[in-house]
């Protein structure tokens, strides 16, 4: 009897198993039956995007400054950033079917490295405010810094997409629907590559910048900034690197001119009325208000007077007590005017992202008139500035706003893209800039402070500076600015050298380096 209610119960067991099984059946082939069908086919239909090429980017010579790359990437599930990976692991992962976290994109190999890195940027990718605002996805590469940033919308393209048909190994059957993706605009610079190249190794890795350009037109030839990144290998280490890699010291830095800003004080003299040809004055190392003392730096350094001069043996020997005088005849209002006039306390505009103004003093809280005149105190200027400064002298009274960016492979919009100059004449009498002219020749002439340019041909114009700020050290700023040929400037050049001494000694050798390639190295 036992027995017989043991199998009573094992088959009551199997009756229910068999009746849940038929009922799970009946759930899934009929009640979710449609969903699970839509699903498999889903399994079977794969969606890939096709990434635009991004447009080339080209120098005025026609060089190439970049190629696109493919690059493979694969996401990390730890942080949610795509990582690159290598060709051969993106092959592995599709092997074995693992393409989820698995994207191809079209990246940029950069040709002149470190030497354009400020002017062209690099490519990085997006975060989380950019996709919220919903014109990228996520893992998306955008232009960061320089051209590709401030270009991107113009080099990114546009995306292509295609759906296809795999089996069961992942294997593509068929293509079921394809857009082509279409190209970003290429862009022509008017940066010269060569010349960079040259201008920033003359610098050797130390703290500064160089900036040239047309005089005509106010294209950029060169903007370079040092320390550098290489923007192939963009990684948290030169992220966090001390020594700044990214700040562009061109156009980001500040720094009190010094003694190049012995220009604008001579202009202002000069059309304010207050100096001219024949205006002298007797050097006698120092000039004394109250208890205080403003020396020249001859008599500073080498306890020597320069006697009798006018403005163009001021500006030849950078006579301080000369552009003291100038500077209380012509007033702190006026010569801020002036300094606002040539560009100096707000942005030039050019096409790079990341500018900014520097300094020109209020008047009501100018402090020391002596000081300024000499390009020193509060008044800071990017070394931009400084060259735009200069180029009003060798065009004969134009401020030009800097272009980098000429045109697109279709000609581009309107505007910088089209290489349109925009210049404001400042109208200076004529007679006044060949005075400046004068006194710049004799920088660079025997006699002057720019020795290194003494036997230079063809001759070059030039104004050194040596400009004092606040540190520990009693380190200075090494400037040069300059255009060459004096009769008919095809180039500008500027040079600083952050804390880097004085400027005939250090930052005149970075110019001549680009000078001499400029009209000897082609």
């Amino acid at each position: 009897m036992n027995n017989h209610l043991k199998i009573y119960f094992f088959l009551g067991l199997l009756v229910i198993g068999f009746l849940v099984l038929l009922g799970r059946l009946f759930e899934l082939q009929i009640i979710f039956g449609t969903k699970n069908r839509a699903l498999a086919e889903g399994n079977r239909v794969k969606r890939e995007i096709l990434p635009a090429p991004r447009g080339m980017i080209y120098d005025r010579n026609g060089k190439e400054l970049v190629r696109n790359v493919p690059i493979h990437r694969k996401l990390r599930m730890d942080n949610g950033e795509w990582i690159i990976i290598s060709r051969e692991e993106a092959l592995t992962l599709e092997a074995r079917g693992e393409t989820e976290n698995l994207r191809m994109d079209i990246g940029r190999d950069y040709l002149y490295g470190e030497a354009l890195a400020h002017v062209l940027g690099y490519l990085g990718e997006v975060n989380e405010d950019e996709v919220k605002k919903g014109f990228f996805k996520p893992g998306d590469l955008v232009g960061r810094m320089g051209v590709e940033e401030q270009y991107d919308l113009l080099l990114r393209g546009q995306d292509g997409g295609e759906v296809f048909e795999v089996d069961a190994q992942g294997n593509k059957i068929r293509e079921i629907g394809k857009i082509e993706p279409i190209s970003g605009k290429s862009l022509y610079l008017s940066i010269d590559a060569e010349l960079s190249k040259i201008a920033y190794e003359a610098l050797e890795k130390k703290p500064g910048a160089v900036v040239a350009t047309e005089p005509q037109t106010g294209q950029v030839l060169v903007l370079v900034s040092s320390p550098s990144f290489n923007p192939n290998d963009i990684n948290p280490q030169s992220l966090s690197d001390k020594s700044l890699p990214f700040f562009n010291r061109a156009i980001s830095g500040v720094y009190p001119p010094g003694s190049t800003f012995k220009i604008v004080t001579s202009v202002a003299g000069l059309e304010e009325g207050k100096i001219d040809s024949q205006t002298t004055w007797n050097d006698t190392g120092e000039i004394r208000v109250g208890d205080y003392s403003y020396k020249n730096w001859y008599f500073t350094q080498y306890g020597k007077t320069e006697g009798t001069i006018n403005l163009v043996r001021a500006i030849q020997r950078s006579t301080d007590t000369f552009f003291y005088k100038v500077g209380e005849w012509v007033g702190p209002k006026k010569l801020a005017q002036w300094a606002e006039a040539f560009g100096l306390g707000r942005k030039t505009g050019i096409d790079l992202p990341g500018e900014v103004e520097g300094l020109v003093p209020s008047p009501g809280f100018l402090g020391n008139t002596y000081h300024f005149a000499i390009g020193q105190g509060d008044l800071l200027a990017t070394p931009l500035q400084i060259n735009m400064m200069t180029e009003v002298i060798a065009n004969n009274g134009r401020l030009c706003q800097p272009i980098v960016a000429r045109s697109t492979s279709d000609g581009g919009p309107k505007g910088l893209l089209r290489g349109e100059i925009n210049c404001q004449d400042l109208k200076l009498k004529q007679t006044n800039i060949d005075l400046i002219k004068e006194g710049m020749k004799g920088v660079c002439s025997p006699g002057g402070t720019a020795f290194p340019f003494f036997e230079f041909q063809p001759q070059v114009a030039c104004k050194s500076g040596t400009a004092e700020f606040v540190n520990p050290q009693g380190k200075t700023h090494a400037w040069l600015t300059s255009f060459a040929p004096v009769d008919n400037p095809e180039i500008v050049a500027t040079a600083l050298l952050e804390g880097g001494g004085e400027g005939s000694y250090v930052a005149a050798p970075v110019v001549k380096k680009l000078m001499e390639a400029w009209f000897h190295g082609r």
